[in-house]
């Protein structure tokens, strides 16, 4: 059965940049899986008054956003088809709209459908940061997290952030068709940060991989005075990592996302590829 992975692109009111088209093949081209581009086109409520429309043009005002983000969605989704043509990768492409505060909700609801969901993240690209978190929390798919201007390269190190906990042991399995593919897997365990449930669990998940045909290696790190999300990005960019795997703490409520210190991290400043699964 093929892995189709779905990209949920932001548009408004700011727009993910044309280097999400590249990743986001790049990144499924590895997994041999197909691609489902999904730009989410604003749509706004119409709550102007009589004053308001006299002294704002607020109904203008709306029609340029709305128009704004289906010209940006449009762009994103043609930079797609020919990324995914040139590298000869299966893929289909959806327009939706919705509301600002439920673009979120939109892109969660939409993804329980695939295998995997994607988004670009950018620092201040708060649409973005939206769909990240409802993916996480409602698609009931784990969700990969894309520097949106970086490029993405073979993802043959893939680093492991393990703590021995159920979102850790689930983002493990979720995480299994890079795994496979990987040359390299380097299992951390953030030693300074919370009690961890026994000594040596890195090592046991490392052995548990190797006993599966799989080259890895277990490295015990400390965090510091730094966060835990900065601590782990750092050191597996150091090891010459090229994705991390790790669980998603927190839950939602109404919208209003109560993260981990780490998958705060993570969200506030993505630094390469991540795989969370929650």
């Amino acid at each position: 059965m093929k892995t189709i992975a779905s990209l949920f692109l932001s548009t408004y009111p700011d727009a993910n940049s044309l280097q999400i088209a590249a990743s986001s093949v790049a990144l499924v081209k590895q997994i041999n899986a197909a691609l489902h581009a999904v730009a989410i086109d604003v749509e706004i409520p119409d709550v102007s008054n009589a004053l308001s429309k006299l002294l704002l043009d607020l109904p203008y005002k709306i029609q340029e956003a709305e128009a704004t983000s289906r010209k940006r969605g449009k762009v994103l989704l043609e930079a797609i088809v020919q990324e995914a043509a040139r590298g000869g990768v299966t893929l289909t492409t959806q327009d939706l709209t919705a509301s600002p505060a439920l673009m979120g909700d939109v892109a969660a609801e939409h993804s329980r459908y695939f295998d995997v969901g994607l988004v670009g993240l950018a620092a201040g690209n708060q649409t973005a940061r939206m769909m990240a978190e409802a993916l996480l929390f409602g698609s009931g798919r784990p969700t990969l997290l894309l520097p949106d201007a970086m490029e993405v390269g073979i993802l043959d190190h893939i680093v492991i952030a393990w703590d021995g906990s159920r979102v850790a042991a689930r983002a493990v399995a979720d995480a299994q068709a890079f795994l496979e593919r990987a040359s390299m897997i380097t299992v951390l365990t953030v030693t300074d940060e919370k009690p961890l449930p026994g000594h040596g669990i890195g090592e046991r998940l490392a052995l548990g991989l190797r006993a599966r045909g799989l080259v890895a290696e277990a490295a015990p790190i400390q965090a510091g005075d730094r966060s835990i999300g900065t601590a782990l990005q750092e050191h597996a960019l150091k090891i010459g990592g090229k994705q991390l795997v790790m669980g998603g703490y927190g839950h939602s409520r109404i919208r209003d996302f109560v993260l981990g210190g780490a998958t705060e991290g993570i969200l506030s400043d993505l630094r390469l590829p991540v795989l969370l699964s929650h």
